[in-house]
């Protein structure tokens, strides 16, 4: 069978679709890389300013948790004088009905 010029035609048309997808597939893929290496960038960023906000957050967490047992502290000692101020009155009282 010889080939016509009609399959000449075809298999050129063929032919110059599989450059035109090659070339298509070529760009998409440089487009791809260019948006690789901008996520690539965007990740290295994010991963830094997440990695610098727990920073933050773990020594504030620290100062709140100083905080704390400050007012602990405070507290504690707060009951000990209640007890103090507690046995004074009671004392004071007494006297002052003495004196009555």
């Amino acid at each position: 069978m010889q080939p016509t010029d009609l399959t000449i035609e075809i298999l050129k048309g063929i032919r110059d679709e599989v450059h035109a997808v090659r070339n298509e597939v070529h760009d998409t893929n440089t487009r791809l890389d260019v948006l690789r290496g901008d996520t690539n960038a965007g990740l290295d960023r994010l991963e830094r300013r997440q990695t610098e906000t727990e920073i933050r957050l773990s020594t504030e967490l620290m100062a709140v948790v100083g905080a704390v047992q400050e007012v602990r502290d405070l507290l504690a000692e707060d009951r000990s004088l209640r007890s103090q101020v507690s046995d004074h009155e009671r004392r004071l009282t007494a006297v002052e009905d003495r004196i009555r």
